[in-house]
This record gives structure tokens, sequence and C-alpha cells, in this order.
């Protein structure tokens, strides 16, 4: 099962989540966002592929962080259009896709972005882009039967291991942390961390 841990910022946090090595490391570039990359940390993960988050952002703009960073996929959790994932994937870049379910129409809002993504992530419908901390329903994911591979997100934290080890859908592939692993927004409760890629690793084989 893939892990990704998102919304990190600080350099010694990321150093201890690195020796988790879980399968990717995010970065957040909304600047509304309590966990905005204004810079880049004096350390970057090594173990993982780094993912860069961005909302509504201009291709450029995203080329640019791709370079600064040395990110390995994007990750577009706003309204962006087949269009732009088409110019972004033409440079050699992966995406990761982020829908917000509010009903069993996964296929519907899915479709148009057929081909052109590495992965889809559903997550928790908010007023803001992502970080309400709320668990969906995950039983809306059944409307789901596309071929691209999908993360869960959304309100994970410690106690939803039973769920996911429980959770079972043909096109499931991992999931993304964020909040629920937090002592402060950006800061990472790696020992937390630690214990679930334990327990998740333990008991899955996807």
């Amino acid at each position: 099962m893939i892990i990704k841990v998102c919304g990190m910022k600080h350099a010694g946090n990321i150093r201890e989540l690195d020796k988790l090595k879980p399968d990717m490391t995010g970065f957040i570039f909304h600047s509304s966002s309590p966990r905005f990359a204004d810079a880049v940390p004096e350390y970057m993960p090594a173990s993982s592929l780094r993912v860069g988050v961005f909302v509504n952002s201009d291709t450029d703009y995203i080329l640019y962080k791709v370079s600064e960073f040395g990110l390995n996929l994007v990750q577009l959790h706003g309204n962006e259009s087949p269009k732009q994932c088409r110019a972004i994937r033409s440079k050699g870049i992966d995406i990761i896709k982020a829908f917000s379910l509010k009903t069993a129409y996964a296929d519907t809002i899915t479709a148009p972005y057929d081909g052109l993504c590495r992965y889809y992530l559903f997550d928790t419908p908010c007023a803001a882009y992502g970080g309400s901390g709320k668990t969906f329903d995950w039983t809306l994911t059944q409307s789901y039967h596309g071929k691209t591979p999908f993360l869960l997100s959304g309100g994970i934290r410690p106690e939803s291991l039973e769920q996911i080890l429980s959770f079972r859908h043909p096109s499931f592939a991992g999931i993304d942390i964020n909040s629920g692993f937090e002592t402060a927004p950006g800061l990472k409760d790696t020992e937390a961390i630690a214990e679930f890629i334990n327990q998740i690793r333990e008991n899955t084989t996807i």
C-alpha cells in the first residue's frame, strides 16, 4: 500500500520522516495553507518520491516548483482542466489529480482525466481546498470503476487503521495522511506515523 505523508515543511521533521521511508512526501504550494512550503528546506527527502501540491496554479509556476524542489510528481487539488494536465504530462511529469466526492458520481468526474494521471486522490468536500481533517464517506468510491489507481485522503488519523485495513476496492492503491498526525500545522508526529506505517505494512500486501 502506498503511504503518502503530506504537508511537510521543516527540515528536521522531514529528516525524521525520511527514516520511516514513506512512499511519497508532499509539499504544499498553496499560499493560504498553514503548511505552505515557502522555501526549500535545508533537508529534502531522499527515500521517497517528492510530491508538490498545487491549487489552480498556472503551469509555469508548477514547472518552476518542480525544478526548484526536485519534485517527482505534482498533485492538482483545484479545478485544473484535462488540458492543463496534458500540458504538464508533456513535460514528463506524473500527476495525482484530487477529487472531492460528494455523491456517488466518481466515474463522471474522473472520466475526462482518464489516461492523464498516474493516480487519482479522493478527498473530503469542504469550503477550502483540502485540509478539512474530516473523513468522507468512503463507500462513495464504489461508484468509481476506472483503471487509474486512487489514494484515499481526508481525516485519516491513527484510529483509522482498522477502517483502512478493511477497505476494499480493485483500484485502491494507498493513503494520504496529513493533519491527523500533526502536533502543529506542518509538524508531524513521526512516532505516531512510524507505528501507523508499521501496522499497515505488517497487515497489507498491496
